[in-house]
């Protein structure tokens, strides 16, 4: 494993961790305090968190890493490295199938429908309630999963490295 390749194996395991945190927080604690608030607050806070967090680093760090992920998918399949070879493109098909397939299939789907939807109404607030706070908290805790599994497998790969 080359020295640039190493560099960005590490920085992987920092950013994937970065990325579950982020998404251990909602799992953990944001939605069910927003699904607390009463009435509309905790709805129409999720909107604006769903508009916001195309304007920080949280984005970049989620989408480079699909980049990131494609290039250990790459390495893992066309140069074989025995055991650690494998973790590295395990780590990468996790990430891509677990945390950005599913933001990509569920979770902005979700988003998408949120943001559509009259803040004050009742089916608005039933919808929040009983179907976007326990999927979108379902799909977003698979998304912690497989971003921690990633993580934890590129550092197993760099212990047979």
């Amino acid at each position: 494993m080359s020295t640039a390749f190493l560099f960005l194996t590490q920085f992987a395991i920092l950013a994937y961790a970065l990325v579950a945190g982020v998404f251990l927080a909602f799992s953990d604690f944001i939605m069910r305090s927003l699904a607390l608030t009463g009435g509309h607050s905790g709805l129409e806070a999720m909107k604006v968190i769903n508009r916001e967090v195309f304007r920080w680093i949280f984005m970049a760090l989620f989408l480079g890493m699909a980049v990131v992920s494609l290039i250990f998918v790459g390495f893992g399949a066309f140069a074989p490295s025995g055991p650690s070879g494998t973790l590295i493109l395990l780590a990468g098909l996790v990430y891509l199938l677990g945390c950005f397939g599913v933001t990509v299939i569920f979770n902005v789907p979700m988003n998408e429908a949120l943001a559509g939807m009259e803040v004050s109404t009742d089916t608005t607030r039933d919808y929040w309630l009983q179907v976007y706070v326990p999927r979108w908290t379902f799909w977003n805790s698979v998304r912690t999963i497989a971003c921690t599994v990633s993580a934890a497998l590129l550092l197993f790969a760099l212990g047979f490295g």
